[in-house]
């Protein structure tokens, strides 16, 4: 037990470090092109608010919107419990050890095996399996990736990735709203209020950081969402682990899914960091793979901490 505990705590300290670095590089952004464009640090405020504004209402429309969007898109269908008693008293089980209510359950008809869960909270949750996965897994390997996909659910990773995706909106108008302003209203501005000699050369300096800064900021912002993706998808294993008291039978599941060169034509970039594992192939591959740009963590990296939690309890 103390095992699981200590590899949750890590995985949410890391999130929660993330979203506090992703915050404090708005601020500075927001500073740095507010001085650029007026020459007072104190018009960051506004563009600050503005953006944050706009993109919390993007935001909420998705929040309530997006789940139903999202099962429309895959071609999930409704499992009721006579339809599939098996698939349902596993989920009810999970769902019974760890205190959440009944999730809707959804069936995608292709022979991609993959899954995913969505909804804005525990009260309004779906969970979503291929037929491919459903058909193809053994008990205590569906059983691994049901528990996954419930750990989303419980520790509100929908919600969470909402955040991030707030805090993205709000780097990519505070960028385009100071380059439009360096640009069309800034100078200006500047040569209005005057001053000449060092003070102009800082100035230029102060400008020129600021718009390499705002061309990039949006990159750095989906760089550190990705980082936070990844960081809960290790999280929901490591809280799969700890509900099933089994952790090979997802290391299991993840090996066939790893193993699995179908593509599910229904996933988009939009919807590929839902799913347990990256939905979308190139060249005969998951699409995106280990790196900075994946939104998923190396299967061999998941499948390996998962052989240590079962390790460390044996």
């Amino acid at each position: 037990m103390a095992q699981f505990e200590s590899l949750i705590a890590a995985n949410k300290r890391n999130s929660v470090l993330l979203v506090i670095l992703f915050v404090l590089f708005i601020c500075g952004l927001g500073a740095l092109l507010g001085w650029a464009v007026w020459g007072d640090w104190r018009m960051a405020i506004p563009s600050i608010v503005l953006a944050l504004a706009v993109s919390s209402v993007m935001a909420l429309v998705g929040y309530y919107a997006g789940p139903r969007a999202v099962l429309a898109m895959s071609g999930a269908q409704p499992v009721l419990r006579e339809d599939d008693p098996q698939l349902y008293n596993i989920v009810d089980e999970l769902r019974l050890a760890s205190g959440l209510p009944m999730p809707a359950l959804y069936l995608i008809e292709t022979p991609a095996m993959n899954a995913f869960a969505t909804g804005r909270d525990p009260e309004h949750a779906a969970v979503a399996v291929t037929r491919g996965l459903r058909d193809r897994l053994g008990r205590d390997e569906l059983q691994g990736v049901l528990a996954h996909e419930l750990s989303h659910v419980q520790n509100l990773d929908t919600r969470f990735m909402t955040l991030m995706a707030v805090l993205v909106g709000v780097v990519v108008l505070v960028s385009d709203i100071g380059l439009r302003s360096i640009f069309y209203g800034g100078g200006r501005r500047r040569s209005r209020g005057g001053g000449g000699g060092g003070g102009g050369a800082v100035m230029l300096i102060i400008l020129l950081v600021a718009v390499v800064l705002a061309i990039l900021a949006p990159i750095f912002a989906k760089l550190i969402q990705l980082a936070v993706s990844r960081q809960r998808e290790f999280l929901a294993d490591a809280s799969a682990s700890r509900l099933t008291r089994y952790p090979e039978g997802l290391a299991r599941a993840l090996e066939a899914l790893a193993a699995d060169t179908a593509e599910l034509a229904t996933a988009s970039r939009a919807t590929a960091h839902l799913f347990i594992v990256q939905p979308l192939m190139a060249r005969g591959r998951r699409a995106g793979g280990p790196g900075m740009w994946s939104s998923h963590p190396p299967i061999e990296e998941r499948i390996r901490r998962l052989r240590t939690i079962g390790t460390l309890e044996a």
